[in-house]
Order: C-alpha cells, then sequence, then structure tokens
C-alpha cells in the first residue's frame, strides 16, 4: 500500500481509502453489516488504513458499523475521517432533498452548520465511532444559512480541544475554501471525480496545487459504472439512487464499455482489472491524494486496495487519457 500526506499536515492516508457510504444502506438498496465489517477488516489486512464515513450515511449506520469494525484495531494506526453538515433530525439550515431511511421512512435532509449543530454532529460521531478523536473533519455540504466563520471557528474550537485533528471540507468551490481558511487551516476538499467527472480540473485543481492542499476524490469509479462489469438494461435495486442518475441511461453505459474495452488490453498486461487500472489512473492525476473507494464485502475490498499497487508510466498514463477524452457522454 502507498501513503500520501494531506497538504503540509503529519495525516498520512492510504491512497485507497475505505468508503463506507454503502456500508450504511442508506441510497444503496440496503446493507449487510457483518459483510461491511468483513470487508472493512480485509481491507485493513493489505495497508487500508483510512475510512471514510458520514452520519449521513445510513443516519449514522455507517459510523455504527465503521466503530464496531475497527474495535481491537489500535487507534493510532487508522485514519477516521467523517464529515458533519448533513442532517435527517432537524429543519435548521437549508432544505436539501427528499429521502427515505434504511427503513423506508420518509426524512428531509437539510445542509445546516451552525455552530450549535457542529459540536452535537462531532460528539455523537465521536460515541458512534467508539473513539475520543476524529483525524479528519469535513463539512458534508455548504450550508448557505451559515456564515462560513461560524462553522468554521466551531470546528477551530474541535481542534483546539483534541477533539479533532484536522479540518477538511467536500464539495467547496474554491471561493468557499479560501473564506473557510481564513478562520481554520484546511488540508484537503473532497469532491466527486473520476474519468468521466473531470469539472474540477478547471478551477480546483490549480487552486489545491497553487496551495499545496489534498483532493479526497469520491466516486473515483462513478459508483460501479467505470468497473466494466455493468451492462445496458442493468436493473436497480429499490431505493439504489443510481437508477435516476444520467450516467447510467443504457446509451452511457454503452459508450463508457465502449472506451473501458480500448483500455482492457492495458489492463490484462498489467495482470490488473478495469477497476483496478480506473483508480490506479485517477490516483495519477495532478492534485488527486487519495480515491475514496466503497466496497460491500471483502472481496470487493480486496480488489480495491490491490490498484495501489499498479504501476502506470507517463506514457501509459497519457494513453488512457487520449483515449478518455474521445469519449463523449449523454448528459
Amino acid at each position: 500500500m502507498e501513503y500520501r500526506k494531506l497538504a503540509n499536515s503529519d495525516l498520512k492516508l492510504s491512497v485507497i481509502t475505505f468508503g463506507a457510504w454503502a456500508a450504511g444502506g442508506w441510497m444503496w438498496g440496503g446493507t449487510e453489516q457483518n459483510d461491511s465489517i468483513n470487508a472493512i477488516h480485509a481491507a485493513y489486512e493489505l495497508g487500508v488504513t483510512s475510512i471514510d464515513t458520514a452520519p449521513a450515511y445510513g443516519q449514522g449506520k455507517s459510523e455504527e458499523i465503521v466503530g464496531e469494525a475497527i474495535k481491537g484495531i489500535p487507534r493510532d494506526k487508522l485514519q477516521i475521517v467523517t464529515k458533519y453538515g448533513l442532517r435527517w433530525d432537524t429543519t435548521q439550515g437549508e432544505f436539501f432533498f427528499n429521502s427515505v431511511d434504511n427503513n423506508g421512512k420518509a426524512i428531509d435532509m437539510h445542509r445546516y452548520a451552525g455552530k450549535d449543530g457542529v459540536i452535537k454532529e462531532c460528539e455523537d460521531s465521536l460515541r458512534r465511532l467508539g473513539t475520543d478523536y476524529i483525524d479528519l473533519y469535513q463539512i458534508h455540504w455548504a450550508d448557505p444559512t451559515t456564515p462560513i466563520q461560524e462553522t468554521m471557528e466551531a470546528v477551530a474550537k474541535l481542534i483546539e480541544q483534541g477533539k479533532v485533528r484536522y479540518a477538511g471540507v467536500c464539495n467547496y468551490n474554491v471561493d468557499q475554501m479560501k473564506e473557510a481558511e481564513k478562520y481554520v487551516p484546511l488540508v484537503s476538499n473532497q469532491v466527486p471525480y473520476n474519468m468521466i467527472r473531470r469539472d474540477i480540473e478547471k478551477e480546483l485543481v490549480p487552486h489545491i496545487l497553487e496551495t499545496g492542499k489534498s483532493i479526497l476524490a469520491y466516486s473515483p469509479m462513478e459508483r460501479g459504472l467505470l468497473t466494466g462489469k455493468m451492462k445496458p438494461g442493468h436493473v436497480f435495486a429499490e431505493g439504489d439512487h443510481r437508477a435516476t442518475l444520467p450516467y447510467f441511461t443504457d446509451e452511457n453505459i454503452k459508450r463508457t464499455d465502449a472506451f473501458l474495452e480500448k483500455i482492457k488490453p492495458l489492463a490484462e498486461e498489467k495482470k490488473a482489472s478495469l477497476g483496478q487500472l480506473v483508480l490506479r489512473w485517477t490516483l495519477e492525476q495532478p492534485g488527486i491524494t487519495i480515491a475514496l473507494v466503497g466496497a460491500r464485502n471483502p472481496k470487493q475490498s480486496t480488489q480495491n486496495a490491490a490498484a495501489a499497487n499498479i504501476h502506470l508510466n507517463q506514457e501509459e498514463t497519457s494513453y488512457i487519457t487520449n483515449e478518455l477524452n474521445k469519449l463523449k457522454l449523454d448528459l
């Protein structure tokens, strides 16, 4: 496994970081707790020491599963990354979207990052995770109803108290990052990035490179689309959010698969799966420090971790990028 430092901190994350959204079941058609715990254990055995979760994932379920999985593992051998600011249990802040929880109950998601909310969420996360500190604490989505100053000063206080080691953000634009930096040092921004979602290359990546921050890339395989295993006509489980996304239309699946077929010989040459090659390409891109990858069972964990062992030279990376630039999706 390869490890990379976030910005100028002393926090090192495994380049393949375990993404625990699916473990919480919410928006993924449910979860099997034992499978998720075993997936985390399998990843850890292969050097995946970093786990990314959030209270919203299963309305606390993902954090509880992570907390159960890490029992018995020395705390200083792990990097726990979680979030705040996406609430299902309050009407404060800005309404974000309607959803249903794992029991089918309707819930309204709100973006709220007022000082009281940040403090409360941190205490709740520490309890669910069974730990007394969080390595990286990130706002999940910007809350337009709360000044960034108020939010970040709350996080700075948590750092003072030793409950949080470092501050990060998720889904922030450059201006929001600059504002947040006035009140607390940021080490990272967690944003969606993969072969078919590269919009951050225009403004965010140059800012990250200029300021020495890190990007935590989420959805690096576009929720399974870039594994090559999804075919036109795929039927999603009830409650699986992917069914409504434009990336998963039959035509876009067909076009994506055609691109993946072009780079398949390189994957075979590397004795790697398409998904592993996709992950390695992602990790080679400027500004990308680590990739967050979900796994719902030990087999997936093992496959994901192996991506860190693949080597791509500049010529091979450029070949993939050139083929990728020919891909046009209907979005």
